[in-house]
C-alpha cells in the first residue's frame, strides 16, 4: 500500500467532521448484536487513535495499526495524555503482523477503500482469517462506489480555518473503480505567508458482491451489510456501507 498521510497527519484531526463517540457506540452495538464480548481488539488502519481511543476508554484491550508514521505519533501522545496502554504498531495493513489472535477486528472511515491492488485486498483478507479467533467478527466500513463516482468523483472540495486552507480535486476511474485524490494545503505562517504542501490519495470501490466473494475465499462467513449507523440494509444510494464478518467456530474444534 502507498504511503500516504504524511503531510496531512498533522490538520487531520481538525477536518474531519465525524462524530467519534456515534461511531464507537455503533461498533459496539454491533458486537452486543452478534453477542461478542471481545477482550482484544485490533483497529486497522487506526490513524490518530480517534476509534481506537474511545473503545480502550470503555475496557477492551487495543491494538492499533498504520502505515503512517506520523498518524502513529499523534495516535500516541492522545493516548498517553489519556493514561492509556494501547499497542500502536507501523505496519502495512495488507501484511501486518501480529504475536498472536485476537477477539474482533475493526477498521473505520474507508481504511479499506485505500486498498487498491488485488493482491493488496487479498492479503488483507487472509490475515483477518489468520488473526481471528473463532467466533469472532470483523467491522469495517467502505466509502461505495455510488459514492466515489457520484458524490466524490469529477468534483473539487474547498475548506478552511484560521490557520488552514485546501483544495480537494477527485477524480473517478470507471474502469478500474479508483478514486483519485489531489489535496493540495496552504498552511498560515507567523509572518502571514502561506506554504504549500500537496498529496495524492486513491480509493478503490468495493461492493457487496467483492466482499462475499473475498470472504469465501479465506473463510470467513459474510454475515450483514447495513447503511451508516444503521442495522437497515443498503441501498443504491449508501454512500458508506458497513460490513460484519465472522470466522466459525465449527472449523476449530
Amino acid at each position: 500500500m502507498k504511503r500516504m498521510y504524511k503531510y496531512f497527519a498533522e490538520i487531520y484531526d481538525e477536518f474531519q467532521d465525524m462524530d467519534y463517540r456515534k461511531y464507537t457506540d455503533y461498533i459496539c452495538e454491533i458486537f452486543n448484536k452478534y453477542n461478542i464480548k471481545p477482550s482484544l481488539v485490533l483497529d486497522l488502519g487506526c490513524g490518530t487513535g480517534n476509534v481506537t481511543i474511545p473503545l480502550a476508554k470503555r475496557g477492551y484491550d487495543m491494538i492499533g495499526v498504520d502505515l503512517s508514521c506520523e498518524m502513529l505519533d499523534i495516535a500516541r501522545e492522545k493516548a498517553q495524555s489519556e493514561g492509556l496502554d494501547i499497542l500502536f504498531l507501523n505496519q502495512d495493513m495488507t501484511e501486518f503482523e501480529l504475536y498472536g489472535t485476537v477477539d474482533a477486528i475493526v477498521s473505520s472511515l474507508d481504511s479499506i477503500n485505500y486498498i487498491t491492488d488485488d493482491d493488496g485486498i487479498k492479503s488483507l483478507f487472509k490475515n483477518l482469517e489468520n488473526y481471528l479467533n473463532p467466533g469472532g467478527i470483523v467491522v469495517f466500513d467502505v466509502n461505495t462506489e455510488y459514492k466515489l463516482k457520484a458524490v466524490l468523483g469529477n468534483n473539487t472540495f474547498t475548506d478552511e480555518n484560521d490557520d488552514v486552507f485546501y483544495i480537494w480535486q477527485n477524480f473517478y476511474d470507471e474502469n478500474e473503480k479508483i478514486c483519485c485524490f489531489d489535496l493540495n494545503f496552504f498552511e498560515k505562517r507567523e509572518d502571514g505567508a502561506y506554504d504549500r504542501f500537496s498529496e495524492y490519495h486513491e480509493e478503490r470501490a468495493y461492493t457487496s458482491d467483492d466482499i462475499k466473494k473475498l470472504s469465501q475465499e479465506v473463510g470467513l462467513e459474510f454475515i450483514s451489510e447495513f447503511k451508516e449507523f444503521t442495522f437497515e440494509i443498503t441501498d443504491e444510494f449508501t454512500e458508506r456501507a458497513f460490513y460484519v464478518l465472522r470466522k466459525p467456530k465449527n472449523n476449530y474444534n
